[in-house]
C-alpha cells in the first residue's frame, strides 16, 4: 500500500473486539487511559462488549465492528481490545477472498487504517492488503499497561513515524537476511496454511511467538509447514516468546527450545530466538510488510523504514 499517513495525536481511533469476549475491565481501560494520554481520542465501536460464548459477540455483530471502522472516513486507526479466538471466523464469514460478495469495504475505497493487535489478531494482520490496513503486531488494549516505558514508547514510534531500535536476541549458526516481515502466533498462522488468506511468503522474514502449547503441538504444528513446503522462500526465521510451552518435570517431553531447533534448524536459513515478543512478557511492536533485517550472528532483528508500508 502507499501514501503512508502516519498516526498524530488529535487522531480518532476505534475499538473493536475481533475475537475474543472482553473478561475484564481494569486491564482494558488502563490500556485506554494510556492512548489517550497520549492526545488520541478514542471511540468504543457499538457491540465491542457483546458475548457469545467464547466470542465477543455473533459474527454478524464482529464482522460488522470491523467493516464500520473500516468504512469510517474520520477514525484513522483500530485498536483490538484482546486476542482469545474468532477473528479468522470474520475472514471465512465476510469471504474477503471473495469481493464481489465481501461484506468489507474494498481496500480502494477507503483510506488504509492502522490496525493493532497480536495473537488472534494474527489474521488480520496477515490480510492486510485485502483489508486496506497498516498492521502493527503489537500490545492489545487489555495487554498494554503491562509493557515496560520502552515497549510502549516503541508502539507510538512505530504508527507516529520515528525509528524503531534493533531487538536483541540470540542467533543460531551465523547468515543473514532481509526480507518481508510477518509477524504472527504460530498457532493461528498455522490454521491459515492452504485457505486462501494465506499470504505469498516467498522472500519473507517470519515472527513467531506462542502461549500454552505444549512441544508436541509445535511439533505437530512446524512438521505441518514441513510437509505443505510452506518454508519454501522463507528467507529468515524470527522467535519471540514461546510462554507456557514447558511441560512438567515428570512428564517425558522435548523442551520447547529442543523441538523450535530440530524442526527449524536443518532449514539452512537464518533464525534468531529469544527476542522480546509475545505472550506474557515485553511485546516489542512489530509492522507489519515492512523490509526487516535478520542477523543470526550477532542476534538482531532490525525494523527496516515503515514507510514501506
Amino acid at each position: 500500500m502507499t501514501n503512508m499517513k502516519w498516526l498524530q495525536p488529535g487522531d480518532l481511533l476505534r475499538v473493536i473486539a475481533p475475537s475474543g469476549a472482553l473478561r475484564e475491565l481494569t486491564n482494558f481501560e488502563r490500556g485506554l487511559e494510556i492512548w489517550k494520554s497520549r492526545g488520541y481520542r478514542v471511540e468504543l465501536t457499538p457491540g465491542f462488549a457483546d458475548r457469545t460464548g467464547y466470542l465477543a459477540g455473533s459474527d454478524e455483530n464482529r464482522v460488522r465492528q470491523l467493516a464500520d471502522a473500516l468504512s469510517d472516513p474520520d477514525c484513522r486507526g483500530i485498536l483490538c481490545a484482546r486476542g482469545g479466538f474468532g477473528s479468522t471466523r470474520l475472514l471465512e464469514k465476510a469471504r474477503v477472498d471473495d469481493r464481489a460478495n465481501s461484506q468489507f469495504p474494498t481496500p480502494e475505497s477507503h483510506a488504509p487504517k492502522w490496525l493493532i493487535g497480536f495473537s488472534d489478531i494474527t489474521a488480520l494482520l496477515w490480510n492486510d492488503a485485502k483489508l486496506g490496513i497498516w498492521g502493527v503486531h503489537g500490545p492489545l488494549l487489555t495487554t498494554l499497561a503491562a509493557e515496560p516505558d520502552w515497549s510502549v514508547d516503541r508502539l507510538f514510534d512505530c504508527i507516529e513515524g520515528r525509528p524503531l531500535q534493533s531487538l536483541q536476541g540470540k542467533g543460531w549458526a551465523g547468515g543473514k537476511a532481509t526480507g518481508r516481515l510477518f509477524p504472527a502466533n504460530l498457532t493461528v498462522a498455522t490454521h491459515l496454511l492452504g485457505t486462501p488468506y494465506q499470504p505469498d511468503l516467498t522472500g519473507a522474514i517470519l515472527a513467531f511467538e506462542d502461549v500454552s502449547e505444549a512441544p508436541y503441538r509445535v511439533d505437530r504444528m512446524l512438521t505441518q509447514w514441513r510437509m505443505a513446503g510452506a518454508f519454501a522462500g522463507v528467507r529468515g526465521i524470527a522467535l519471540g516468546r514461546f510462554s507456557r510451552c514447558e511441560v512438567g518435570p515428570d512428564s517425558i517431553s522435548f523442551s520447547i527450545d529442543e523441538v523450535l531447533r530440530d524442526r527449524l534448524s536443518d532449514l539452512n536459513i537464518p533464525i534468531v530466538s529469544d527476542l522480546p515478543f509475545g505472550h506474557e512478557g515485553v511485546n516489542a511492536a512489530l509492522p507489519m510488510g515492512i523490509e526487516a533485517s535478520l542477523d543470526a550472528e550477532s542476534g538482531l532483528l532490525i525494523c527496516g523504514d515503515t514507510s514501506q508500508l
